[in-house]
C-alpha cells in the first residue's frame, strides 16, 4: 500500500533527477537553485534604497529569460542551541552562574513556544527549457513513420543516439551555468552575495518543501553556511 501510494505521489512531480546540482524536470528543463543573502532595506538610508532598487531593475532588464523567486519560511529550530545551553550549564561549577543559564533556557524555550518565531531563507531559481517538438507534432511523425516500417535500429545505431543525447544535455547544462554566472554576477553588483547549491543541499531543500511537518525538526544546513 505505502510503495503504491508512493508511485502515485511521483507522479504529481515532475522531477527527474538531480545531477551536479542541477534539477532535471521530466520534460528535458532544467533547473539551477541559488540561495541568497538577503539585505535589511529598511535600515539603508534613503540614497542607498534607490541605489538598491535602481540596480535591481537594471539587473532584471539585463536578463533575456525569466527566473523564480521564493522564500522558504519555517519556524526557527532553537532545539541544538537549548541542548547546547544545557551542556554548558552542566559543566558551569559557579551556582549562580548555572542557575541564570538555567532560567535562561526556560524562558527561552517558553518564549518561543508562545511565539513563533519565523526564520527566512531566500533563493533564485535559474531555469534553462531546450527546445521541444510539441506532442501533435511528434505523434504525426510517429504515425507517419509507422506506415513505412524500416528494420530497427542497431546496437551501434543505439549507442550513437545515446552518445547525441548526453552531448545535447551536456551543451544544455553549459548554457544553464551561462545564466547562472550571469544572475550571480548581476545580484553582486547591488550587494546580494548567492551562491548555487550542490546535489546535497537541492536534495534536502526538495526534502523539506515535500516534507513541510518535518521541517521544525532539522536545521536547514545549507541555511547555517551563510
Amino acid at each position: 500500500m505505502a510503495k503504491q501510494e508512493s508511485q502515485a505521489t511521483q507522479k504529481f512531480i515532475e522531477l527527474e533527477g538531480i545531477e551536479n546540482g542541477v534539477v532535471v524536470l521530466k520534460d528535458g528543463g532544467l533547473r539551477k537553485i541559488l540561495m541568497v543573502a538577503g539585505v535589511n532595506f529598511d535600515l539603508k538610508s534613503e540614497e542607498e534604497q534607490g541605489m538598491i532598487t535602481f540596480g535591481y531593475q537594471n539587473f532584471l532588464n539585463s536578463l533575456n529569460f525569466s527566473v523564480q523567486i521564493f522564500i522558504h519560511s519555517r519556524k526557527l529550530n532553537i532545539e541544538d542551541y537549548l541542548a547546547r545551553l544545557e551542556e554548558r550549564g552542566n559543566q558551569e561549577i559557579n551556582e549562580l552562574l548555572k542557575n541564570q543559564i538555567s532560567e535562561y533556557r526556560e524562558f527561552v524555550r517558553s518564549f518561543v513556544s508562545e511565539n513563533a518565531i519565523m526564520e527566512k531563507t531566500f533563493f533564485v531559481v535559474v531555469p534553462f527549457d531546450p527546445v521541444q517538438v510539441s506532442a501533435v507534432a511528434e505523434e504525426v511523425t510517429k504515425k507517419l513513420f509507422g506506415l513505412f516500417p524500416g528494420k530497427k535500429p542497431s546496437s551501434e545505431e543505439a549507442m550513437k543516439t545515446q552518445e547525441e543525447k548526453l552531448k545535447l544535455r551536456a551543451k544544455n547544462m553549459s548554457q544553464l551555468e551561462l545564466r547562472v554566472d550571469q544572475v550571480v554576477s548581476g545580484l553582486n553588483l547591488i550587494g546580494l552575495q548567492a551562491a548555487p547549491l550542490d546535489n546535497e543541499q537541492t536534495i534536502e531543500l526538495f526534502y523539506n518543501l515535500y516534507n513541510p511537518e518535518e521541517i521544525e525538526k532539522k536545521t536547514l544546513e545549507i541555511a547555517k553556511e551563510e
